[in-house]
């Protein structure tokens, strides 16, 4: 992938040494994206430059780690900085369209965190600014950029795992800790496109374009405590373009059994082996050419990259490894997935799962693809 990564056996305290040319970044969005700001320390291709939020609260939080930084609670004012050249969008979800297109009619480059958008004309919007712009966009899929999916999907590459011919991922995750820190998400969107984002777009990542979807969905006796507008428990069945078939399932209400599943697992069967990732630990299972098990943990060498040493923490190495990556391809003037119509594409997944949900009956991709301006 080109990131930095620690190296076992090494504490690694001292910031990388920075490549000859870097990307200046900007962050909208200090909560989760306070997060990028301490992990940019990480990164050799991209630098933290400037913060942006509304709330003078976060600003001060992210003043006390990154005093060194710019803040403003103007976007426009974040946006007509010369050094900022890549802006990092961590808004609410409903926002991203107007916050991306903002952006690429600034000329910067863009990395916004999942999902890209949740709505059908925002869409359009961002693909339609986009070509016009010529500015590129990177998704910030945290689950791809994480140890053992990495791990795992430079397995599959090598040919170790062979054909994948079926692909099982699941989120689940208690959100109650969400509802009370980001209160948008019982009115504004849908779980579809929040936690189900991740098992979604690793299901499109490894069978490559859906053509359908059949899903179901139920609301949680969490889900109605809070009157969540949208359901938060998710079964669903995709059939790719090429025939092959993936499960994705989410439950956002639950309570837990850690040791029994972890929150974000993924696991493919291949014609020469299975696989599987998890995460929050960071277990990497696989079966060897003889038929034996065997399960790479590199949580305590790499806790203190991915976690700053807690032990399940926020995202800090996945958000640098995507940031330091997306940077170079700019500076390398090469593509990165999952790029503008990759994220827009799993939009409209996430959107046929919503929508078959809410039928009863199976979704077929093309005509949403033809909506939103893909096809």
């Amino acid at each position: 992938m080109g990131f930095l990564r620690h190296v076992p056996g090494a504490r690694r305290t001292d910031p990388p040494q920075p490549a000859p040319v870097r990307k200046g970044v900007g962050v909208l969005g200090l909560h989760e994206g306070r997060t990028l700001l301490v992990g940019l320390d990480r990164c050799r291709y991209a630098y933290a430059v400037a913060g942006c939020d509304l709330d003078p609260d976060k600003i001060e939080a992210s003043r006390k780690e990154r005093p060194d930084l710019f803040y403003t609670a103007d976007y426009g004012e974040l946006l007509a900085r010369p050094e900022v050249e890549i802006v990092a969008i961590y808004t609410p979800d409903h926002l991203h369209g107007r916050h991306v297109v903002a952006a690429f009619e600034a000329g910067k480059d863009v990395l916004c965190t999942k999902p890209l958008v949740n709505s059908m004309e925002d869409a359009r919007r961002v693909l339609e600014a986009g070509k016009r712009t010529g500015k590129r966009l990177l998704v910030g899929q945290s689950t791809r950029f994480f140890e053992p999916f990495l791990r795992q999907r430079a397995a599959c590459e090598r040919g170790e795992i062979g054909a994948i011919e079926l692909l099982d991922a699941h989120y689940i995750h208690r959100m109650d800790w969400f509802y009370r820190k980001s209160p948008w998400a019982v009115t504004e969107t849908d779980w579809v496109f929040l936690g189900l984002s991740h098992p979604v777009d690793l299901a499109r990542w490894y069978l490559g374009p859906i053509a359908e979807v059949h899903a179901y969905s139920y609301r949680s006796q969490l889900g109605q405590s809070v009157g969540l507008k949208g359901n938060d428990v998710y079964i669903v069945n995709l059939k790719a373009a090429d025939g092959r078939i993936g499960r994705v399932m989410g439950h956002y209400g639950l309570e837990e059994l850690p040791s029994a599943r972890n929150c974000i697992e993924l696991v493919l069967y291949g014609s020469k082996g299975t696989s599987q990732a998890q995460y929050h630990d960071m277990r990497y299972r696989h079966t060897a050419p003889d038929g034996s098990e065997v399960t790479e943990d590199p949580l305590y060498a790499l806790r203190h990259y991915y976690f700053n040493s807690e032990v399940h923490g926020m995202h800090y190495g996945e958000f640098a490894n995507y940031a330091d990556a997306f940077a170079r391809a700019l500076l390398e003037r090469r593509d990165l997935a999952p790029g503008l119509e990759e994220g827009l594409e799993t939009f409209c997944v996430m959107e046929a799962v919503r929508r078959s949900a809410a039928a009863g009956h199976p979704t077929q991709l093309q005509p949403l693809l033809q909506e939103a301006g893909l096809a």
